[in-house]
């Protein structure tokens, strides 16, 4: 009985998942697919350097970072400082400022954290820079 409500529950939990919340007039950016590109790539790329690092083995080997997490450490930094680099070339312009954070926060948490840094700046609206308004000159 315990698995059968265990069971349910996550049932239930999985199901919420795949359900969308309404936005009434709210501006929601998105961010470009080709950067959700670029921050699959670049934690790809993170996790075959903490393997080769590790000598290709699962189980931790002395490698040469002095321990397992020196090793995800530098991966992790490796990819937060690469990842905005790559999304610049790959979309030809400079990136958001959220951009920019969404693929940091992919490096640091992976899989979720670009969704949950997203989700923080719809939820903060004030953290977004606003763009410069022109001045309009007067006639003295």
């Amino acid at each position: 009985m315990k698995r059968f409500v265990a069971l349910a529950a996550a049932l239930i939990a999985a199901t919420t998942l795949t359900l969308q919340s309404a936005e009434a007039g709210k501006r929601r950016t998105h961010i470009d697919n080709r950067l959700k590109v670029v921050a699959l790539g670049t934690g790809a790329a993170a996790t075959v350097g903490y393997f080769a690092i590790n000598e290709w083995k699962w189980k931790w080997q002395d490698g040469i970072f002095p321990g397992q997490w020196g090793a995800i450490a530098g991966t992790t930094m490796g990819c937060a400082a690469v990842s905005p680099m790559i999304g610049t070339v790959v979309v030809g312009r400079p990136l958001t400022q959220r951009e920019g954070h969404v693929l940091i926060g992919s490096c640091i948490v992976p899989i979720i954290g670009g969704y949950l840094v997203n989700a923080a700046y719809d939820a903060n609206p004030q953290w977004e820079p606003q763009p410069a308004v022109a001045k309009k000159k007067r006639k003295k």
